[in-house]
């Protein structure tokens, strides 16, 4: 199993009184090009997943939109609430498990993306800071558990800049 797991792009500004309710507050524009020129890039390197799964939240919605219209063979997309801020992820885990697909994307939000990757990982305490757009692949043996998870790569955006 590899799982990518996915910080959502740069959005507009947290408070902005354009947007009162902070669920509906969007990408900017910059952030999907931007977004858009790392994916085509991981696309290129291999980023295959069979199942996009996303936060509810607008701005994630967007960046996974992303990865679906990325991508060579265009994945399921899905929303789940496990995937929304300081939800518990165990659920999501358990879930994405009894889907079986053999790469599955999460995208999220900081901090709990830093600390689902730290713990998949096997380091609670690892400094894993995603920035806006950053991707992080991990492989298991066979489903995704806590502590058995494989850090194969890390990317932010800025790299291919």
């Amino acid at each position: 199993m590899l799982l990518y797991i996915v910080r959502h792009a740069p959005a507009g500004q947290h408070g902005d009184p354009r947007y009162p309710n902070d669920s509906l507050r969007p990408l900017t524009r910059k952030g999907e090009r931007r977004f858009e020129r790392l994916v085509k890039r991981l696309v290129e390197h291999g980023l295959a997943p069979t199942l996009v799964v996303t936060s509810p939240l607008l701005r994630c919605r967007q960046t996974a939109e992303i990865v679906v219209a990325g991508a060579d063979e265009a994945p399921k997309l899905l929303e789940r609430d496990g995937l929304a801020p300081g939800e518990d992820w165990q659920d999501l885990v358990d879930w994405t498990n009894a889907e079986g697909d053999d790469e599955v994307a999460w995208v999220g939000h900081a901090p709990d993306v830093d600390r689902m990757a730290a713990a998949l990982i096997g380091s609670a305490d690892a400094n894993l800071l995603f920035a806006k757009g950053a991707v992080a692949a991990i492989r298991f043996p066979e489903k995704i558990a806590a502590g058995e998870g494989e850090l194969c790569w890390f990317v932010k955006p800025k790299l291919i800049e």
